[in-house]
């Protein structure tokens, strides 16, 4: 039953993340195989005890599993159930289908959507009623209702892929970190307290390679740590607070979680950004220039958001509202689209 807890991907995806930022997993090989590799005896554990031939870890467990999750539904492409159809061959003298080995343990019988499934395609075919199908990009968020919806993956969406990924992505741009680093290790002078800026410390703990000059202290960690989680409380609770106003405006009690999956587009590309970001770093620091690169960001960054706009409206849409209500909703909602826009805008622009 604990497996089942469907809050594990929202911790595993921020722990992840932030423990990834601390031992700087992005540029060493010795991180990347730690966390890498330590995810994967983990998972082949998990199998060995729980899985009984399922993948329990993918479902369940994954730190990234929440993610694929929320993405998956923008997916032009998925397996689609034709209850219709499924009825009917039960109805025929058609021989018996043998029963098919869904890996994600899904309900064959109502598969539709996109998050848990694997796209595996063992299930295609199955009854004459399970086929591969297109469908418009985003037709799954639209068609979302109450139901559909879970607290814990908005979270994961708002605190995790938004926030806590704005914050461990852009850290090493900002200014207003260094200042914070600069103003504690004054402070720590001032009163001899000498251990925080101590960095004699493990490279699987913080990021220790003084063959490189790169050595994180203790107050490095710190600061690390406390960026991110105020990059996600911010920018998490702004979107947050904000949704919740629009749900308020149309008198849905709960619709705030379903007008949170507007914003999937917006997050997927912001993390896009980012992870570029090092590698145009890499690319530059080889002689390699992208042209028109400020622009390209904002282009990218501009179509996030007027996809989440326009996935906002078309959701708001479907409330039984009278007009003037769901617009002030929309209103409300784009001022929660703001806060996936702005910490870009500060570190590709501004900083």
């Amino acid at each position: 039953r604990w497996i089942r807890w469907t809050g594990w991907p929202f911790f595993a995806f921020v722990c992840i993340t932030v423990y990834g930022q601390l031992v700087t997993v992005y540029e060493y090989p010795k991180a990347w195989l730690l966390i890498l590799g330590g995810s994967c005896v983990v998972a082949m554990i998990v199998g060995l005890i729980w899985g009984k031939g399922k993948r329990v870890w993918c479902r369940y467990l994954c730190p990234a599993n929440g993610i694929f999750g929320l993405l998956a539904r923008m997916a032009p492409l998925h397996f689609r159930a034709d209850t219709v159809a499924w009825n009917r061959y039960q109805a025929e003298t058609a021989p018996r289908a043998g029963p098919v080995d869904c890996a994600p343990m899904l309900n064959l019988r109502k598969t539709n959507s996109n998050v848990r499934c694997h796209m595996c395609v063992r299930c295609s075919g199955y009854r004459n009623a399970i086929a591969l199908a297109g469908r418009a990009p985003g037709s799954e968020i639209v068609a979302l209702t109450g139901r559909d919806t879970n607290p814990w993956e908005v979270r994961l969406l708002l605190f995790g892929l938004i926030g806590v990924a704005n914050g461990a992505l852009q850290w090493t741009a900002s200014p207003w970190l260094v200042k914070a680093k600069i103003a504690a290790a004054e402070w720590l002078l001032a009163h001899d307290m000498l251990a925080p800026l101590s960095d004699d410390i493990p490279w699987w703990v913080l990021t220790h390679y003084p063959e490189v000059n790169d050595v994180f202290t203790w107050l490095d960690g710190a600061i690390i740590l406390g960026y991110i989680g105020a990059t996600s409380i911010v920018v998490g609770g702004w979107m947050w607070l904000w949704l919740r106003v629009a749900a308020a405006l149309l008198r849905v009690r709960g619709d705030h979680l379903r007008l949170a999956h507007g914003l999937v587009p917006l997050a997927g590309i912001g993390v896009f950004l980012g992870l570029s970001a090092l590698s145009v770093t890499m690319l530059s620091g080889d002689g390699m220039r992208i042209p028109g690169l400020p622009w390209l960001r904002g282009a990218l960054l501009g179509i996030g958001a007027v996809t989440a706009l326009w996935l906002g409206r078309r959701l708001i849409a479907r409330a039984p509202a009278p007009r003037a209500r769901r617009f002030a909703a929309w209103l409300a909602y784009a001022v929660a689209t703001s806060a996936g826009v702005v910490p870009w805008v500060f570190m590709f622009y501004l900083w």
